[in-house]
């Protein structure tokens, strides 16, 4: 590839306008552009393991930053006993835990955190909290999670460079892995995702003889 031909692609690939095109090619932006280039270039061949270990350690993160449910709380108890045999399921490692919030919400990331928030507990009776969690599984097991945490560590610049430097998701500073996280949680599944998370807890809950009506 032709080196204006690269830095085109390097603009595009950045959503960079055109009205700032021609200030790309400037001279001095061309080291910049290439850098930027050969780091998406290494990103682009990310682990299903780096993606998995990026996640961890962001959920790590939202955790310090959240008030989670310690092991005696009313919520955490309740969660363990909905949960209790799910730590494993469907060839997946499941860790739970409960966010005291009022937000109505819950997350599940590829590694395997799952989330829930105490402002959903209160809406929902046990076995509806287990659909959600289904639900939730769900997007781990077909990946959906996966798929949505890749997308976004691919246009994240922090992790790029992090990737391209060293190779090591180490570097990120924990307001960048919060920022992941936090990313992810407010993100979307397309609808043919959450279709597909749907039939996937009606599965769940008919396996565990549970009526998902």
């Amino acid at each position: 590839m032709l080196k204006n031909q690269f830095l085109l692609f390097c603009v595009l690939s950045l959503g960079i306008t055109t009205s700032n095109v021609s200030s790309a090619f400037d001279l001095s932006n061309i080291g910049t552009a290439i850098n930027i280039g050969k780091n998406l270039g290494k990103a682009i061949t990310l682990k299903e393991d780096d993606v998995k270990r990026t996640a961890a350690l962001s959920a790590e993160q939202m955790d310090k930053e959240n008030k989670v449910a310690p092991a005696g709380n009313k919520y955490a108890k309740r969660l363990e006993a909905i949960v209790k045999n799910l730590k494993k399921h469907d060839g997946l490692e499941l860790n739970y835990k409960v966010y005291l919030s009022d937000d109505v919400n819950a997350f599940a990331m590829p590694d395997g955190t799952v989330r829930v928030y105490s402002g959903l507990m209160d809406l929902m009776k046990d076995d509806e909290v287990l659909g959600v969690m289904g639900h939730e599984i769900g997007h781990v097991k077909l990946q959906h999670s996966f798929n949505q945490m890749r997308k976004q560590l691919l246009t994240n610049a922090a992790f790029t460079t992090a990737a391209a430097s060293s190779g090591a998701v180490g570097t990120l500073t924990n307001t960048e892995l919060g920022g992941l996280g936090y990313t992810f949680v407010n993100s979307s599944f397309s609808k043919k995702d959450e279709l597909s998370a749907d039939a996937y807890s009606v599965a769940f809950l008919h396996s565990l003889g549970k009526d998902p009506v």
